[in-house]
């Protein structure tokens, strides 16, 4: 009659270290953030894989930073016009993101599966500011919080020209994805949804 009453015991242990870690903080220096843009003459797509992220869930915030140049391109040139026409990333290095998660229960984190969540906040890119709403969501899996979201960037929005030359190969639409891994902030603290380098 013991073994049923420890597997009790274990059970609302993980239960409740699944709740105790969703009410903290979790980060990443290691995210992902892709686009693509389609076009009838070549598709673009980058990868950029050192997106800096923190998750205070129990603050409901968020926020994360993306280094300009860190985005990687299929082919080289692709890469000096992302950076020195389009993007200008030496005048505007990062992208950033600060927000909040809207009507969301950290709590819910503690289920099994992803989680559908909107999260609103300023995005900040090529030195344009907009207050957006996104569709995204989370996971508790493993101890660690996953993250995703996919939502559409209008380059006009943010000041990006694209040449006049080149306007008709690349989207006026870019989509946007992010996957973000986070782990645990040790110690639980929480507080200000702040990226650290």
């Amino acid at each position: 009659m013991k073994r049923p009453f420890f597997l009790l015991l274990a059970f609302f242990s993980l239960t409740a270290l699944s709740h105790a870690h969703a009410q903290g903080k979790f980060m990443t220096k290691t995210g992902r953030v892709s686009f693509f843009s389609a076009s009838p003459i070549e598709d673009i797509e980058a990868q950029n894989q050192q997106v800096a992220a923190v998750l205070d869930f129990a603050g409901g915030q968020l926020a994360f930073s993306v280094p300009i140049k860190a985005f990687v391109f299929k082919r080289t040139l692709m890469q000096e016009h992302f950076n020195e026409n389009y993007m200008e990333s030496d005048k505007f290095p990062k992208a950033t993101f600060s927000g909040r998660f809207v009507s969301f229960d950290a709590a819910a984190l503690a289920t099994a599966g992803p989680h559908n969540v909107q999260v609103e906040g300023d995005l900040t890119l090529h030195g344009v500011t907009h207050r957006v709403q996104v569709p995204a969501s989370v996971e508790l899996k493993s101890g660690q919080v996953l993250a995703a979201a996919t939502f559409p960037v209008a380059t006009a929005d943010y000041n990006i020209e694209i040449p006049l030359l080149v306007r008709n190969n690349i989207a006026k639409i870019v989509t946007v994805r992010v996957a973000l891994t986070c782990a645990p902030v040790s110690g639980g603290a929480v507080g200000a949804a702040t990226p650290a380098h």
